[in-house]
């Protein structure tokens, strides 16, 4: 038999080739196979690199066949592609001359995983069988050229080089210098008029036509500019422009008294609608801030210093409305957010300046119109603050800021308005609508323009939610155990939904909630009553139990049906809620022992001081092994390791309370029961462990 090599080779040539000589019967009879190798720099698909790498795998496969090298197949993915050989011409005529078979396609077998073998031998032919053809190398038979193939592509995808920022310079002297100059032309055009006014150089009437005139001018400019391509500086001539005009038309009114308010005011709304319809048709997010400026600058130029509510809220409306039109069309996030603070500004102004009771009905429906406005905003604007869209801070603060601030803002100026007499029953449902609202705004659906709820917005809604019901509890107790309880519930509440929602956001709310009902019960801890146990203090301490066992329940059922989470998860916050209730029942039955002994029995005689205190203490340390060895045979009974180590902790802390104080302050009768009790539980206790009942050496404990 002969021997086989195959030898790889590289060509010379630009593309690299594998030359694989075949030898057979020792006499230098080689054949070779062409493949080209794998180019990663051109293009193509994964998929399509991989085909032809295995359709040249089969070319392979075949050129090997001809030379009686039969490589076993395991399970082909892909139907075999027959082809035929022509025998040489002056081959020997003895020799059996093998015939192609065709192979039949085959299903295509699952992918499985290859690991790493050693290649199996080459199989050697079966005893009798005709031996391979063997020719000489000059007359090696004629073969078909293998087809063109494209070589495959394994490179990456190129990606779109970063353009750089504008630099520090270019910043400098495009931008900054830009918005000096405009202000530096205003003061220069205000001196310049100033100057030719005192000199009396144009009248009245002059001062103001040429200050219209110029200011309409510099506008008509800018155009020029424009259409050149030199747009900042265009929008610059346009904002020095409107200002011109702003200044002329205040001059007329307020200086000379050429027109009269209204025509003024209405002067300086038709060049806001114009700076708005030129930012509307350029595409220009500071032209319309340059228009929003303008318009909130107009009632300051034409106040008289009178009260007109009517008109002002009217117009401020207006620009918002038109404001939020233009937001909704284009992602202008500062837009928004200057007119809200302008809004304010002007409310608040007006407020401490001519509010009184008698004109609350038709500031509360001018306050509920900026309310919508500014509350449905964020649902109806182009802003996305989502984490796989980019924004800007600016984006940040009208989606996440105006919202919180505007849930703020109204509520205290819907409190304000309220009467004195009527804001103590007033001012929770007050409070109560807020959260309804909120909670309304989570569930409306996407209709129209209004867009659909971000991940984002939704939980600004729900925490607004949460904290007007929790705002709600206090305006209605005003302190004491109604504001416990009601924090308390709440919380509860708030729990279960988050358990059912599996929301993270909800569980940091009933937490929050829970936590001011823990401060509120020790901060407005009612007062004892002289009956122990059945009094209000005690039953506000067994209702906060109740809550917490009630948490500890939930949390151990959620974690039952839910993944193991990260943070906050549900095995925590029941082990938290177990020590909580723990420490409950220590402060009640505490609280209850000191009122007993300091309330109930104290008549005014100092001499049975000493006696009273002996008394407390012997109460508290038999109160603690009695609670500690409750624990611990709950624990043993439910067979859980953390109400067994509580129970140990307690236990420790008895045995130093007996061992430090018990024995200097009681008396000798109290020191023996004391000792005796804590002695016989310690025993008993030993007992049971050294028993072993639950296997605690061999298993280390079952924790639950």
């Amino acid at each position: 038999m002969g021997s086989h090599a195959i030898e790889p080779r590289l060509r010379g040539d630009a593309q690299p080739w594998i030359e694989i000589y075949v030898k057979a019967g020792g006499n230098g009879a080689a054949g070779g196979v062409e493949c080209l190798a794998m180019n990663p720099n051109l293009p193509g698909s994964l998929e399509d690199q991989i085909g032809e790498l295995r359709s040249r795998i089969r070319l392979l496969e075949e050129a090997l066949e001809d030379y009686g090298i039969v490589v076993e197949k395991q399970t082909p993915v892909f139907p075999a592609q027959a082809r035929e050989m022509t025998p040489p011409q002056g081959a020997q005529s003895g020799a059996a001359q093998p015939q192609p078979t065709p192979a039949q396609p085959q299903p295509a077998a699952p992918t499985q995983a290859i690991g790493l073998q050693q290649p199996p031998p080459f199989p050697q032919p079966p005893p009798g069988a005709p031996p391979p053809p063997q020719w000489p190398a000059a007359q090696m038979p004629p073969r078909a050229p293998f087809p063109p193939v494209r070589p495959p592509n394994f490179g990456y995808p190129a990606t779109a080089p970063q353009k750089d920022g504008p630099s520090l310079e270019s910043r400098i002297g495009s931008q900054w210098f830009n918005r000096i100059g405009i202000l530096a032309v205003l003061i220069a055009v205000a001196w310049f008029l100033k100057y030719a006014f005192d000199n009396h150089w144009i009248g009245p009437l002059g001062r103001v036509a040429f200050g219209l005139v110029a200011g309409a001018a510099l506008i008509a400019w800018s155009e020029r500019f424009q259409r050149r391509g030199f747009a900042p500086f265009a929008y610059s001539l346009k904002a020095v422009g409107s200002g011109t005009l702003y200044l002329a038309l205040w001059a007329a009114f307020s200086v000379y008294q050429l027109i009269p308010a209204g025509a003024a005011f209405g002067a300086m709304i038709v060049v806001t609608a114009l700076n708005g319809l030129m930012c509307w048709t350029q595409d220009s997010e500071l032209l319309a801030l340059y228009a929003t400026a303008g318009g909130l600058i107009t009632p300051l130029l034409v106040s008289t210093g009178e009260n007109h509510e009517i008109t002002l809220f009217s117009y401020l409306l207006i620009l918002d409305l038109a404001v939020l039109a233009l937001a909704a069309l284009r992602p202008w996030s500062r837009l928004l957010f200057l007119a809200f603070v302008g809004t304010v500004l002007f409310v608040t102004g007006w407020w401490f300046e001519f509010y009184s009771q008698e004109q609350a009905g038709r500031t509360a429906l001018f306050l509920v119109c900026f309310f919508l406005t500014f509350a449905l905003a964020p649902r109806l604007t182009r802003i996305d603050v989502a984490d796989s869209a980019p924004s800007s801070a600016w984006d940040a603060l009208a989606m996440v800021v105006l919202p919180m601030a505007t849930a703020g803002l109204g509520f205290l100026a819907f409190y304000m308005l309220l009467d004195p007499a009527t804001a103590e029953w007033a001012g929770p449902w007050l409070a109560v609508a807020f959260g309804a609202f909120y909670l309304m705004l989570l569930r409306l659906p996407a209709w129209g323009v209004l867009r659909s709820n971000t991940a984002l917005l939704s939980a600004l809604h729900l925490a607004t939610a949460v904290v007007f019901l929790t705002i709600a509890i206090p305006l209605k107790a005003h302190g004491g155990r109604w504001l416990t309880i009601g924090w308390l519930a709440e919380g509860a509440a708030l729990f279960w939904v988050a358990s059912r929602a599996r929301s993270m956001l909800l569980r940091v709310l009933a937490l929050g909630c829970l936590a001011l009902g823990l401060l509120a019960l020790v901060e407005t801890n009612p007062p004892a009553s002289t009956v122990p146990f059945f009094n209000e203090r005690f039953g506000t301490y067994c209702v906060a139990i109740a809550v917490f066992a009630f948490v500890a329940w939930v949390a151990r059922k959620a974690h039952e049906k839910s993944e193991p989470d990260a943070g906050l998860s549900w095995t925590g916050l029941a082990a938290a809620a177990a020590l909580v209730i723990s420490l409950l029942i220590l402060i009640a039955i505490g609280w209850e022992i000191h009122s007993y002994w300091w309330l109930r029995r104290w008549t005014g005689d100092w001499t049975q001081m000493q006696n009273y205190q002996m008394y407390a203490q012997f109460t508290y340390s038999a109160f603690f092994m009695f609670y500690g060895a409750v624990l611990l045979s709950a624990g043993f009974w439910r067979h859980s390791a953390f109400l067994r180590w509580q129970a140990l902790v307690l236990l420790a802390v008895a045995i130093a309370k007996v061992f430090l104080f018990d024995m200097s302050q009681l008396s000798q009768g109290f020191r023996i029961l004391s000792f005796l009790g804590l002695g016989a539980l310690l025993l008993a206790v030993s007992f049971v462990y050294q028993r072993d009942w639950l296997n605690l050496r061999g298993q280390g404990g079952r924790k639950s």
